[in-house]
């Protein structure tokens, strides 16, 4: 095995899933998220600076996969699949009801919800990923919580 393919298989490990459901949510699409999911892939095993911790890694990569995913979005718009079409990626089914109700939020708010509640990132954290402030991470978690309350209510 190569020194490249030994360090796929690590990265696949540790973020695989991890960065495909994070896609997923992102593009609606099975195809464009594992597309995306591909260019974040050959963008670390090619692109990447030197990194300080695995936290780091984990950061770069999300941030990568943040901006591609909206360079995606404004590029061009495909047909959006059910989640249901996930059906290989291992979550329980409850979170993919979830998931698909999160479908239905704001890109912004979609964002902040998952890198807080699925990724475990901090306020603090996900604001400096954005490139926002911490009041604007708030308010649309905030604002996100509200939308699925409301959603699930009725």
């Amino acid at each position: 095995m190569t020194q490249a393919e030994e360090l796929f298989a690590q990265v696949w490990e540790a973020y695989g899933p991890r960065l495909y459901r994070f896609c997923l949510l992102q593009m609606k699409n099975q195809a464009d998220a594992e597309d995306v999911l591909q260019d974040v892939l050959i963008k670390r095993l090619y692109q990447a600076p030197q990194f300080k911790s695995p936290e780091h890694e984990r950061n770069w990569l999300f941030q990568v996969a943040i901006n591609l995913c909206r360079d995606e979005w404004r590029h061009r718009r495909r047909s959006e699949l059910p989640l249901e079409a996930a059906a290989n990626v291992p979550l329980p089914p409850a979170d993919l009801s979830l998931l698909e109700q999160a479908a239905c939020l704001s890109e912004k708010q979609r964002t902040a919800l998952h890198l807080y509640y699925y990724e475990g990132y901090t306020v603090r954290e996900i604001a400096r990923l954005l490139g926002v402030t911490v009041p604007t991470i708030k308010m649309r978690l905030k604002r996100g919580r509200e939308a699925l309350r409301k959603e699930w209510s009725e």
